[in-house]
């Protein structure tokens, strides 16, 4: 399982992604009037940073890792923190905020994105030459509660409304159903990383097939939903 994980994990990631994208191109018709065509361009975005987040691997192999030795992007977790655990929180958030109808909530989801940005500005004003993680977990952490709470956000509206009797047609139903049971997932081993190194590898093999099996289930679920759900169940 080790040398499968370490020689298999990218590409299997990889392509459970690209289903996703491939999903939502094919169906982008059906929703480019409605939300979701955002979603789908977020799916676009995500295996991009996906593929360009293994540069460190394309610089060893090129032979001019040399040239990010020392720096603070030898590793990817910059690349990480600011394309993934700001950009997602941001897109999840926005992409809530614009399906919600309730203005309050609305309200509150504004000025949540402004919050954590400027937070997330001043974590990096502050540590950004430094080589502690914890400034990059406290990120990863808050935007994982914010996705969170837009989501507990449009299920709390939809309980409110008379979409409960659909619920289930409705393709942001499923799209924040998955978020939500992902980030469930995910979120705590993001603590963790506090308390494990990289010289853990019982850790690191448990985390990768839990992170393999996670974005498995993500991207296969989202690419169903986008080819069974009808925009105007929505």
């Amino acid at each position: 399982m080790e040398e499968f994980l370490k020689q298999n994990y990218t590409l299997l990631t990889h392509s459970v992604e690209l289903l996703a994208v491939i999903s939502g191109m094919v169906s982008y018709r059906k929703y480019k009037s409605t939300a979701v065509k955002y979603f789908i361009f977020f799916l676009v975005y995500a295996i991009i940073i996906d593929f360009l987040g293994v540069y460190p691997k394309y610089f060893k192999s090129w032979g001019i890792s040399d040239l990010i030795k020392g720096t603070a992007v030898e590793n990817n977790y910059l690349w990480y923190t600011v394309f993934w655990g700001m950009g997602s929180t941001l897109f999840y958030t926005t992409f809530f905020r614009r399906i919600l109808n309730d203005s309050r909530k609305k309200s509150i989801l504004k000025y949540a994105i402004l919050f954590f940005l400027i937070g997330s500005i001043a974590q990096f004003a502050f540590h950004f030459q430094s080589h502690n993680t914890e400034y990059r977990i406290a990120i990863f952490v808050a935007g994982s509660f914010l996705i969170l709470g837009s989501v507990f956000l449009y299920f709390i509206e939809v309980l409110e409304s008379d979409k409960v009797l659909t619920f289930y047609k409705s393709i942001y139903f499923w799209i924040s159903a998955v978020i939500l049971i992902w980030f469930l997932i995910t979120t705590p081993l993001i603590f963790y990383d506090i308390y494990f190194s990289t010289a853990d590898w019982n850790f690191i093999l448990l985390k990768w097939q839990i992170y393999l099996f996670a974005n498995m289930f993500m991207y296969l679920s989202f690419s169903f939903a986008l080819l069974w759900c009808k925009p105007q169940n929505d």
